[in-house]
């Protein structure tokens, strides 16, 4: 029978294993990173340096929160803290996003401009399923529990 989730003796090399932890960490990291620069301005306005004006959302709005969630969310992904529970909500955030804002304005993600929030749904989703990876906070914590 076939396993749903494999195991770490799936006849993977050492090379290999150490491949798998690198691009899951590059993974985690980068998405963590950019979903950081998607909830910074609606918190506090433009980024810096990035000559925009936009005017932070009002607090406690939908925006905000959302806002809120990328910024806070992001970093914990990026550093690979509570990287489950954390991937599973922002999965959902990107969710909701994605079928309250984009999925109305037309079937295609790219006509409906969608397809960030379901990539990120889909990664966040991943990251979900595998957890932080060995080179993550989570992995440090675990190592010092055992």
């Amino acid at each position: 029978m076939m396993e749903l989730v494999p195991s770490d003796h799936d006849g993977a090399t050492s090379r290999e294993r150490g491949l798998r932890a690198w691009t899951l960490t590059a993974l985690r990291v980068v998405t963590g990173f950019l979903f950081f620069q998607h909830g910074y301005p609606k918190l506090f306005g433009a980024l810096p340096g990035s000559g925009g004006s936009d005017p932070a959302a009002e607090l406690l709005s939908v925006v905000w929160v959302s806002g809120f969630l990328e910024v806070v969310g992001g970093l914990l992904i990026m550093v690979g803290l509570l990287t489950r529970p954390v991937a599973f909500l922002l999965a959902g955030e990107m969710a909701v996003a994605y079928c309250w804002r984009h999925a109305p304005q037309g079937f295609w993600p790219a006509a409906n401009r969608g397809e960030l929030a379901a990539l990120y749904c889909f990664v966040f989703l991943h990251l979900f399923a595998t957890g932080g990876g060995p080179w993550s906070i989570d992995a440090l914590i675990r190592r010092g529990s055992s």
